[in-house]
């Protein structure tokens, strides 16, 4: 698990049908000391997470698969948002 900034969301066309129905999101990866790191990365969002948020993402492919199927072909998922104020983590 790792936290992450959300920067967006993906708008698809088209889309493996496990995904029908599912909000992806675009986030970063956000370091003890507050800074992004790493490439932007497409999250599975079923919280309600929205740009600028800062959510608890899990990288274990159980819970998405719960949600999805065990054919979805993702695996980060939202599994909380944290609350505002929380991201002075020093």
């Amino acid at each position: 698990m790792f936290l992450a900034r959300i920067h967006g969301t993906v708008t698809s066309t088209s889309k493996h049908p496990s995904l029908n129905g599912v909000t992806l999101l675009v986030g970063r990866r956000v370091e003890g000391d507050g800074s992004e790191s790493g490439e932007p990365m497409v999250i599975v969002d079923s919280m309600g997470a929205g740009h600028g948020s800062l959510v608890l993402v899990s990288t274990d492919g159980d819970g998405i698969r719960a949600l999805c199927g065990n054919n979805a072909p993702v695996r980060l998922s939202v599994m909380g948002l944290v609350p505002i104020g929380s991201e002075d983590m020093t």
